[in-house]
């Protein structure tokens, strides 16, 4: 892995057979440099390579354009050098560059690498030799994937194990003084990671343990996405985790090397949640008959952490030990994480952008009294595209008359891109459903409009994902409230 590789200017990525993954030479110290670091799966990838002694450099265009000024000062902190995005830290000390699957050949880092044949290597692959030094638990599927990440990690760390946790997400109970959250330090041979099918490379992970929380149309033609997660748990070399509540999940799973299975209302699950009744602040349940208290609401989190109970029960943890270690999990960043109150309106920040997704945040918001004023942004035109009508569905169903949905603008990240659908388009349609909606593509029209129609007892949640920014969004909204 620390060799040079002279590659053509337009490849990005080595060996397509994937063999990289069990490269014998990951155990001997390298310097990393990480291309877009401030990213949470890349980050997170790089506290757990300098914790286990290698050297991390990186860059980021968001480092250069003075954004989040706080993350890289806490990456700093943690030892790790930050360069321009200029070329200037890919140099003769470092043995791979490493980059996300949507880099541009043309960014300078990139074309460093190459002048001086530096191996170019894609995050995933490098997660995936993280992965596989020792017993892998990898959490797969459409909905679900970060707080079940974050609740295995959560169990394991209160039952005296050392887990390295690499999540997505960031896990509010770990984030730390000099830490950013998304990432449990721990031993080397018991690793717990979120693994992500949107561009495929869930396919690089041979795990111990595979979970499949559900599967539902996102990123990619539901064909494809059984395809993946199908091999996926065919993969798993002691048990597959399956959802029993999800048809397409337990049909696609006949076969794997052993199945355990858990579900909501569902008895002959071998990890099941009864009795759910449904808080402001979280859930209460039975768990395999076991009381639970959860401190994260909606009962989307009470199939979650079936899936953590029933996955940590395959390494004999019990379900009591694990239901009581689930009792002050703090939950996952972004998820109905509630920014605050002003006047009586609460403001929640969400990371809700799949169809599915939006359904479970609006049914947790509604098992609530009191509106809801969602102000959604799409991101990406073709996925806005493709899930255009799921998600016109997900906010008819989801909102009543007196409710209110703004859609801002469809996210730009970046690439090439057909402009053929405006958010305009999907609120068009939910209003012609009977549905309060309305498009404003402006955030300061957006904060006026919530300014004015908000009152006491409503929930302003922001949804959306890809743009960093919203969080910010979110908070202030909250100050003009105030």
């Amino acid at each position: 892995m620390g060799g040079r590789i002279r590659k053509n200017k337009n490849q990005i990525g080595i060996n397509p057979d994937h063999s990289f993954v069990h490269d014998s030479h990951f155990m001997n110290k390298q310097t990393f440099f990480f291309c877009g670091i401030g990213g949470s799966g890349m980050s997170a990838i790089a506290q757990v390579l300098l914790h286990q002694g290698h050297v991390v450099r990186g860059s980021d265009r968001n480092y250069d354009q003075g954004q989040n000024a706080d993350l890289y000062a806490r990456l700093r902190a943690l030892g790790i050098a930050l360069f321009p995005q200029d070329g200037s830290g890919v140099d003769a000390r470092v043995d791979a560059l490493v980059v996300s699957s949507a880099v541009e050949p043309t960014i300078l880092d990139v074309k460093a690498a190459f002048d001086q044949g530096i191996a170019i290597r894609k995050r995933a692959e490098v997660l995936a030799d993280v992965f596989h030094r020792g017993m892998g638990i990898a959490v797969g599927g459409t909905s679900g994937k970060s707080t079940a990440t974050g609740m295995i990690g959560h169990i394991l760390c209160k039952t005296g194990r050392d887990p390295t946790v690499i999540n997505g997400g960031i896990m509010r109970d770990v984030v730390q003084a000099q830490g950013l959250g998304n990432a449990i330090c721990g031993d080397a041979e018991l690793l717990v990671i979120e693994a992500d099918e949107s561009d495929g490379t869930i396919a690089l992970y041979d795990p111990t343990i595979s979970v499949l929380t559900n599967i539902s149309l996102d990123h990619k033609p539901m064909d494809e996405l059984q395809s993946l997660f199908r091999d996926f748990c065919m993969r798993a070399t002691d048990a597959a985790v399956v959802n029993r509540n999800c048809e397409q999940s337990m049909a696609l799973t006949h076969g794997v090397r052993r199945r355990v299975t858990f579900g909501v209302d569902c008895r002959d699950a071998d990890v099941h949640v009864r009795e759910i009744t449904l808080l402001p602040d979280g859930v209460q349940c039975a768990i395999n008959g076991i009381p639970c208290r959860l401190r994260v609401p909606g009962q989307h989190n009470a199939s979650n952490a079936a899936a953590a109970i029933a996955t940590c029960g395959v390494l004999g943890i019990s379900a009591k030990d694990g239901a009581a270690a689930l009792g002050d999990f703090r939950g996952i960043g972004r998820r109905l994480e509630v920014v605050g109150k002003a006047r009586g309106v609460t403001v929640i920040d969400d990371f809700a952008h799949n169809p599915d997704k939006i359904a479970a945040t609006l049914a947790t918001l509604h098992a609530q009294p009191g509106r809801v004023l969602a102000v959604f942004q799409p991101h990406g035109f073709g996925p806005t595209k493709f899930l255009k009508d799921g998600l016109i569905s997900a906010f008819v169903q989801g909102t009543n008359e007196v409710d209110l949905v703004i859609m801002s603008e469809i996210f730009y990240a970046g690439g090439t891109a057909r402009r053929d659908i405006s958010s305009g388009d999907l609120i068009a349609e939910i209003a012609r459903s009977g549905r309060r909606a309305e498009y404003i593509a402006n955030r300061e029209a957006i904060i006026a409009r919530l300014t004015a129609e908000a009152r006491d007892g409503d929930r302003i949640v922001v949804m959306g994902a890809r743009d960093d920014s919203l969080t910010a969004f979110a908070k202030s909204i909250l100050y003009q409230i105030e």
